[in-house]
């Protein structure tokens, strides 16, 4: 939990999404703010209509969120101060109107990451059955709450469930049970949130391009950070939309970017001609199961 009050947290909406979870777990007597897509978030900080963003990140099954990771790299300069973990449970809910025939329901509604999620249990369960994508969990909620003379349902948390009225008839409904999804906090200040317990690890998030011109250069990147012995968790490489085979990389290393290592790792990366750009260095929170 964040100490730091009275300050306005945008986060991807609306109320009782998971992201409103993660947003309100880390940030419980802020005045939060629901935004209805990514880039509105982002621009909110870049702006200065907020402090912080919440935008998600990756899912464990689903991967990344490509509009996130694509948007910090072309469009604006923003770094991370905190990451949140959230674990995700899907559950499916209906109308209390519509509780005794639930079994029969005519469409269900969802993210489609959601859907993707329980994708065993709505072949085996509801075959056949339309699957109708919205923008998000919480939104599919607020939709089968309006609808009671419909039998229909939507899949979500317990959070949405409760906000909307509705009637949870099937629990855990996801199909594989240790699924996360992060979400980055992100501000204009390369700062770092406080944490109330010290003993946290530190993460690094960097951006990087190659040279064009020159072969094996994600071989050495990769050697330049080896021999220091600095850990990556995770890398992967997006299209710089400038033409086929021209990707960046994002990379998170499991260190702090004002370690002397690090340091000394950023000016080899540039002596090569590699273009690294660093998102900051944060700690991860945990928020409760949802």
């Amino acid at each position: 939990m964040i100490v730091e009050q009275e300050k306005k947290i945008a986060y991807l909406g609306p109320e009782a999404s998971f992201t409103y979870i993660a947003t309100k777990g880390l940030f419980p007597d802020n005045q939060l703010m629901p935004m209805t897509t990514i880039p509105e978030c982002i621009d909110a900080v870049v702006e200065g209509k907020v402090e912080y963003a919440v935008v998600p990140l990756e899912n464990a099954l689903e991967g990344i969120v490509p509009l996130t990771i694509d948007y910090l790299f072309h469009e604006v300069n923003l770094y991370v101060v905190a990451e949140i973990l959230e674990k995700i449970q899907q559950h499916l809910m209906v109308n209390k109107s519509q509780v005794h025939n639930w079994q029969h329901v005519e469409e269900i509604y969802s993210h489609p990451h959601a859907l993707a999620q329980c994708h065993k249990y709505l072949f085996y369960r509801f075959s056949g059955i339309p699957l109708r994508q919205i923008s998000s969990t919480s939104a599919a909620a607020k939709l089968v709450a309006e609808s009671p003379e419909r039998c229909i349902a939507a899949i979500g948390n317990a959070s949405s469930a409760e906000k909307y009225g509705l009637e949870i008839v099937e629990k855990n409904i996801h199909d594989f049970h240790f699924n996360h999804t992060r979400f980055f906090v992100l501000s204009r200040h390369n700062t770092r949130l406080p944490v109330e317990k010290a003993e946290v690890n530190p993460k690094t998030t960097i951006m990087f391009t190659l040279p064009s011109d020159e072969s094996g250069t994600l071989h050495q990147v990769l050697s330049v950070l080896a021999w220091r012995k600095l850990n990556l968790s995770k890398i992967e490489s997006r299209p710089l939309k400038t033409g086929l085979g021209h990707y960046f990389f994002i990379a998170d290393v499991l260190a702090d970017e004002n370690d002397v290592m690090m340091k000394g790792a950023f000016e080899e990366l540039n002596s090569i001609g590699v273009t690294v750009k660093s998102l900051g260095t944060y700690y991860t929170h945990l928020t409760p199961e949802g």
